[in-house]
């Protein structure tokens, strides 16, 4: 029987046949994708034809393109629907993959031809040049110009780094998928319908009678916000965190700690003095000492404002009787209530005038009013009957298909990102994108979403149309394909639009009657946006540092006793944690992705804050022409150019620190 991986895709818009795909057609697609890959790598190696960028770089472009189509379809589904085989296979294919990257890279051949293109690259127009740059940054940075058991060595080590962070992935996902927390009708006491909800369905999930909690954030985290009992707070807490540290099969210390010596030793063998110095090499940020000297100028103030809320929090605790100090279970329980009191915000009256529905409009509304963007709903097979698919045009003209998998289960790791499962190009025809946004809101009828649930939307919302409306002629370069520290700016700018007030008037509507939010509701809502940020700053800064501090030096004997003192020489206040602890630090373990790059959320919304402001200089947060110029210089752009050179050309400068610490309601805190 034909592969449906292999075949050609027919169905509207070329879309993966998700429903003829079996697991056992993903290794044999794989592995004849690998080796008609590794024949046309040769055959671009060995031409006899003099380099140049069209027999070389171009060539290189096109030559994985089977591979390319494969794992685009797989990889998105490991992540969104994984299954006992899909695990299996990430196992098998982490080596297999690895080996063929260095295969490439190691290749003398093939990178001598990339050379002798770079030696005469005079006459190159600027996308090309920029490619060529990349590329042959690729080759050297991945160890081209090593020789003999240095070569060898790195190849070792970047294929075991590969089987790692799959290791970590999964292990991460079964400590998150086994545990639960069954909880009686009396346990549900002064819990809003929609957690009540949410809990019977993960029970029902579970295969349990009665409701759980899960550890799925947005389960648990409205559970620690609404639940006054406080040893079930505990517990549940406690689990959370211990994530992937439960001295079991599952457990990721001992990952992780490998994972850093091997990160080092790379980085060695490739000159660099640490892990950081060649990681953010290519990035804006360009050191480790710059990473530093930001996450510091806002550390300071962060902290002072966390522990003055702490101080607050406690004194409520205290005048509920209970004993001891403020625990980290504590903290969302009594900081709910006290946004409550001070800004009267209720989430439990808040959540029904955001339906993920309603949500839905406002982030279409708004990249239609920007950029001219309309969506269509469409009936399509998919890989799982929650994802739902839109055609997105303009002016009448196929720009993208974008899927949209929203809700929590089992077999979806946690978190929430964009993917895409094609990528636009221009080569060989004008290739349009599949982008897909997952996200973990729990499942509801209909679903309700908290206001943090919403901005996530929007986030990931951002990234889509950094892929969807990207505009050039390389895949190398497309969409997202930019410094890791420069990626977020487009997820983190689209936040913005969900907090200007005309969108929520419109949008912001009770999903059973239809009402619009109170103008008295709207404005408080809006005026608490800077509301328990010093808590929100401080997890964040947490992990960040620590992930700086794992990479800049030498890779500790135990990640979690350097974990320690790095967090107590900050002086993490006693009732905040880390957003993400060592053993479930998905994004710096599970692959190299955000490796000394936690930061980058943190840099580029300096860049959003500033972004932003240009919309209301401009007296509107639609204007016409701001909108132009960020498609233009930053969403259409990809990669073709420095990422500092493309937000100068729109914005015509570059930002200090001080919008983002206005935006977290900081820049007041001495």
């Amino acid at each position: 029987m034909t592969n449906p991986l292999l075949s050609e895709w027919t169905a509207e818009f070329a879309l993966p046949p998700f429903g003829a795909i079996k697991d056992d057609n993903f290794m044999p697609a794989f592995d004849a994708a690998l080796a008609q890959a590794r024949g046309n790598i040769a055959s671009i190696a060995t031409n006899p034809a003099a380099p140049d960028f069209a027999n070389v770089i171009e060539a290189m472009e096109q030559a994985e393109a089977t591979l390319d189509r494969v794992a685009g379809v797989f990889y998105n589904l490991a992540g969104a629907d994984s299954t006992p085989a899909r695990e299996a296979l990430q196992r098998d294919l982490a080596p297999k993959m690895s080996a063929f990257a260095s295969e490439v890279t190691n290749n003398k051949a093939l990178f001598a031809r990339v050379q002798a293109v770079w030696d005469a690259r005079e006459g190159l127009g600027t996308e090309q040049l920029r490619v060529l740059t990349l590329y042959r940054q690729m080759f050297i940075r991945s160890g081209a110009q090593l020789e003999g058991d240095a070569a060898a060595r790195l190849t070792a080590v970047k294929a075991r780094l590969a089987v790692l962070g799959t290791a970590f992935s999964q292990n991460l996902l079964a400590d998150e998928r086994a545990w639960f927390m069954e909880v009686s009708e009396d346990d549900l006491e002064g819990l809003p319908d929609f957690v009540v909800a949410s809990a019977r369905a993960a029970g029902s999930e579970k295969g349990v009678s009665g409701p759980v909690i899960t550890l799925n954030r947005s389960l648990i985290v409205p559970f620690l916000q609404f639940s006054p009992k406080r040893a079930l707070r505990q517990r549940a807490y406690e689990a959370w965190v211990a994530r992937g540290e439960n001295g079991n099969a599952n457990d990721n210390r001992a990952v992780a700690a490998e994972t850093l010596h091997l990160r080092e030793e790379r980085a060695k063998l490739l000159g660099y003095a640490s892990f950081a110095d060649f990681k953010l090499e290519p990035e804006m940020a360009k050191t480790p000492a710059a990473v530093r000297d930001l996450l510091m100028r806002v550390w300071v103030p962060a902290r002072v404002k966390a522990e003055a809320d702490a101080d607050v929090l406690t004194a409520m605790m205290q005048e509920d009787g209970a004993p001891g100090p403020l625990e980290a279970w504590d903290w969302r329980y009594y900081s709910e209530k006290r946004r409550k009191a001070e800004h009267d915000l209720d989430e439990a009256v808040l959540k029904p005038y955001l339906s993920l529905d309603a949500m839905l409009g406002a982030q279409f509304d708004c990249a239609n009013r920007l950029f001219g963007l309309e969506f269509r709903e469409l009936s399509v097979p998919l890989y799982h009957a929650d994802a739902r698919a839109w055609e997105v045009t303009r002016a009448g003209r196929h720009i993208a298909v974008f899927i949209g998998d929203y809700f929590a289960r089992g077999s979806k790791r946690s978190g929430a990102w964009c993917s895409a499962m094609r990528s636009q190009r221009k080569l060989g025809g004008d290739v349009r994108p599949i982008v897909v946004n997952v996200c973990n809101f729990a499942k509801g009828s209909p679903a309700l979403l908290s206001y943090d649930d919403a901005r996530t939307l929007f986030h990931e919302f951002g990234h889509a149309l950094h892929q969807m409306l990207s505009d050039v002629t390389y895949g190398f370069i497309s969409g997202t394909s930019v410094a890791r520290d420069f990626v977020e700016l487009s997820s983190q700018l689209y936040e913005h639009w969900l907090e200007v007030p005309e969108v929520l008037e419109k949008h912001a509507r009770h999903v059973d009657t239809g009402a619009a939010m109170p103008a008295d509701m709207l404005a408080r809502l809006l005026a608490a946006g800077t509301y328990d940020q010093g808590f929100a700053t401080v997890e964040f800064l947490a992990s960040a540092l620590v992930d700086l501090a794992f990479h800049e030096g030498p890779a500790p004997a135990d990640p979690m006793v350097m974990q320690a003192e790095v967090l107590a020489e900050l002086g993490l206040p006693h009732a905040i944690r880390m957003r993400h602890a060592t053993p479930h630090f998905a994004h710096v373990f599970s692959g190299d992705g955000y490796s000394s790059g936690y930061y980058s959320y943190m840099w580029s919304e300096v860049m959003d804050a500033d972004a932003f402001a240009a919309f209301e200089e401009a007296g509107d947060a639609f204007d016409a022409g701001v909108a132009a110029r960020l498609e233009k210089f930053i969403l259409s752009a990809g990669g073709s150019q420095d990422a500092e050179a493309l937000y100068m050309q729109f914005r015509g400068r570059m930002p200090g620190v001080e919008p983002l610490l206005k935006g977290r309601g900081l820049l007041e805190v001495v």
